[in-house]
């Protein structure tokens, strides 16, 4: 045992092992988070819905008790007799507890099951390939569209830096200099796998649901980068680990409430960080394909849009492509503008001053409560709004989007110069 322990001793203090290794547990956490999320998602997507649309769903389904056959298929009340199986009293407090959360009918899994359950039938169905698609370029389209989220998620901060004795430890993947430029080049490869997938189906729907999404993306990727330059005139820097602790330190971008945020050319930037929030937001809609910016896929136009030949795994992989950008921008949205990891008010400097490994811990559960919090968001817009046409989507991103975002860094250089 001391052996192994004097060989890890060893490993850990090279500083490129150490490296590689909190590297590799790092890349392990991040795609299992972005995986849960995913899946996550398509639940809250369904119980808002349900929630929203007064109808029933996952929001209430659960196990049903006469499935287990020893406590009484056939008896109408099965609660009496797993409380007998179990020589619970039928008027002690278990059992009222049991029928004030409705257990005599069902053991409520709130809907959890629910994608379980669509991942299992996705992957047994069977899967139709048409003869007259380019096959090749059929079974790539999904893969691009489903590993650039992925690939993506590498600069996002999750916690603030930890000193150990073997070195400092980032709590992301990569912790580069260009992170929003990373996201942004790499999340714009997606639109490859849109356009192969509609191209490679040699069918007249997919091959303009191609077209839209590729149009789509591009109009709203360069609005997208330009409402971010006032954030990072204010910043100064691109290292989004550096953005965060900014925040951390001196106010989230749009509750500038302690340090540094309390001056009056964090006031004046305001409106200019209002207006890009905006824009930003927007912009992450109509990237992830959400609505009611879906038009690559909208049904009433396009019967399925570039998916319309897909079936099976390939099918499910455009909409676990479609969630994970949705994650990635609702982490990257939560970055720029709420604070990333930071509980806010000090307590981030208070918390690393006691226990730095408490610290990152409370740190990143704040950070999952605001994804988690964001995505309810999404959902809910989606499910509100109505989905706009084409021309409509075109014009926005052009016409109007491109030209505010254009005059806000006028705005914002202004304000930064003359305050202050």
């Amino acid at each position: 045992m001391n052996t192994i322990l004097q060989w890890c001793d060893s490993v850990l203090s090279n500083e490129i092992w150490f490296y590689l290794l909190t590297t590799v547990i790092k890349l392990v956490l991040i795609f299992a988070v972005i995986l849960a999320f995913v899946v996550l998602s398509i639940w809250i997507e369904r119980r808002v819905a349900g929630w929203i649309q007064d109808r029933p769903g996952p929001n209430r389904a659960g196990i049903p008790l006469f499935l287990f056959k020893r406590f009484g298929s056939k008896e109408k009340q099965p609660l009496k007799n797993v409380l007998h199986f179990f020589g619970i009293p039928e008027d002690c407090w278990i059992a009222r507890l049991c029928k004030w959360l409705r257990l005599d009918g069902e053991i409520p899994t709130f809907g959890l099951m629910q994608p379980c359950l669509d991942g299992g039938k996705l992957f047994l169905k069977q899967e139709l390939t048409p003869k007259y698609v380019r096959k090749v370029y059929f079974t790539i389209a999904p893969m691009l569209v489903l590993g650039p989220p992925m690939v993506a998620a590498a600069v996002i901060p999750f916690a603030s830096t930890v000193n150990t004795c073997y070195g400092e430890i980032s709590m992301c993947v990569a912790n580069l200099g260009i992170g929003p430029l990373w996201i942004f080049a790499i999340s714009g490869l997606s639109v490859y796998g849109l356009s192969l997938a509609g191209w490679s189906s040699n069918s007249k729907y997919p091959f303009l649901g191609g077209l839209r999404a590729s149009a789509q993306l591009i109009s709203y990727e360069v609005a997208m980068g330009l409402s971010i330059i006032p954030l990072l005139m204010m910043f100064g820097t691109l290292n989004l680990q550096d953005i965060v602790q900014f925040q951390a330190d001196n106010g989230w971008t749009l509750l500038p409430f302690w340090g540094e945020g309390l001056s009056v050319q964090r006031w004046a930037m305001y409106a200019p960080i209002a207006i890009s929030f905006v824009i930003f937001v927007t912009c992450v809609f109509a990237e992830a394909n959400r609505t009611p910016f879906d038009m690559a896929e909208c049904e009433t136009d396009l019967v399925g849009g570039y998916h319309t030949e897909y079936s099976s795994m390939k099918f499910a992989s455009f909409f676990m492509g479609e969630y994970a950008a949705m994650v990635i921008g609702s982490a990257l949205v939560v970055t720029l503008f709420f604070g990333g990891w930071s509980i806010g008010f000090g307590a981030d400097a208070a918390l690393s001053a006691w226990n730095e490994w408490v610290a990152v811990l409370c740190q990143f559960l704040m950070f999952l409560i605001k994804l988690v919090a964001f995505i309810f968001f999404f959902v809910w817009v989606r499910w509100t709004l109505p989905r706009f046409r084409w021309d409509q989507v075109m014009k926005l991103g052009w016409l109007v989007f491109l030209e505010v975002a254009v005059a806000n860094i006028f705005l914002a250089a202004a304000i930064l110069y003359f305050i202050q």
